[in-house]
């Protein structure tokens, strides 16, 4: 009897081995193409289980605990946003969580981009925490150990990848990072001879260049003329910097009347020197030609209507390619 016994249950536990190696390496069901569930930290095994079921893995939420405890690696699925498809088995799901095989959402911040459009394109990002979004601009730069700090040029322009459910905060603290890193870099190659007295004077250089061009070949000249004009004591007289100062009222059209009579630190054509922030978030090349612009001996500039410019030593010169490219004479 006791043998039978024996026998029976022998026969049992490979009947469940073999049905618990079936399970494992059998396809889940899905409820839709792709399901999606976030782990977050400090998250256990029985909750991840049911974390999946609920997200639209259609199996006991038992089985997957039960299989994340056996195979002894529970305590090392790591946090992170993943995504699984058809075909996914159980062993595999685990490996994935395991390896931190996450799936990372992108956001990107584009060159010449004030900080207004920064929090616009993070407000619409794709699984991240708005923690910023009613944040004054104080608050924000306080929530990033940046106290007093004006936002304005202070997040290199580039392609950031975030799991979901990372703060856009977090994202900003890696996008300041690398513009410190950047604009170190490029400080560290400056001319010495430049009117520039430190980094921060390079960015904002650098922010106005970017919104100056588009043109590669012409950052560096552009700056140049910049430099000429720091040099002489003559106003940079930029139209970018004035548009700034106007902020969120500018309707698209800079009148002769914001030139002359829209007095603001970032009226360039009525006061002298750089404007006290940057305008822009500046790319690679706008703040390396910052720190190395052109040797010319141009004065002035303008454009051509196709993003590149025309450079003159003088007035009567610029008056003829404003005239030539401008008011089309």
């Amino acid at each position: 009897m006791l043998r039978r016994l024996l026998t029976l249950l022998v026969m049992l536990a490979l009947l469940l081995g073999g049905a618990a190696l079936w399970w494992l390496h059998r396809p889940l069901d899905l409820a839709a193409p792709t399901v999606e569930y976030s782990v977050g930290p400090g998250s256990t095994p029985r909750s991840i289980a049911q974390g999946w079921v609920q997200a639209g893995v259609q199996t006991s939420p038992t089985l997957l605990y039960e299989w994340f405890r056996w195979s002894g690696q529970a305590r090392r699925i790591r946090a992170g946003s993943y995504e699984i498809r058809p075909g996914v088995t159980p062993r595999e799901l685990l490996t994935k969580m395991v390896q931190g095989d996450e799936t990372l959402v992108t956001l990107r911040l584009i060159e010449g981009w004030n900080f207004r459009q920064v929090r616009a394109e993070l407000a619409r990002a794709e699984g991240l925490q708005p923690l910023s979004a009613k944040m004054s601009d104080a608050e924000l730069m306080a929530a990033l150990d940046l106290p007093g700090r004006h936002p304005e040029g202070q997040f290199f322009p580039d392609t950031y990848a975030y799991s979901r459910g990372s703060s856009d905060l977090d994202v900003l603290r890696r996008a300041h990072r690398a513009m410190q890193r950047n604009l170190e870099q490029a400080w560290a190659t400056r001319d010495e001879t430049l009117p520039l007295k430190s980094p921060a004077e390079a960015l904002i250089l650098a922010s106005i260049v970017e919104k100056e061009t588009g043109q590669e070949g012409d950052r560096a000249r552009v700056a140049g003329v910049f430099v000429n004009r720091l040099r002489l004591g003559m106003p940079l007289q930029t139209d970018p910097t004035v548009i700034y100062g106007l902020g969120a009222g500018f309707d698209g059209n800079l009148r002769k009347r914001d030139l002359q009579a829209e007095d603001n630190p970032y009226n360039t054509y009525l006061r002298r020197g750089l404007p006290p922030t940057p305008i822009s978030i500046p790319g690679k090349a706008s703040l390396r030609a910052a720190v190395q612009p052109e040797r010319t001996k141009a004065l002035y500039f303008v454009s051509r209507g196709d993003g590149s410019s025309v450079f003159s030593e003088t007035l009567a010169e610029h008056n003829r390619a404003v005239n030539q490219y401008q008011r089309g004479r």
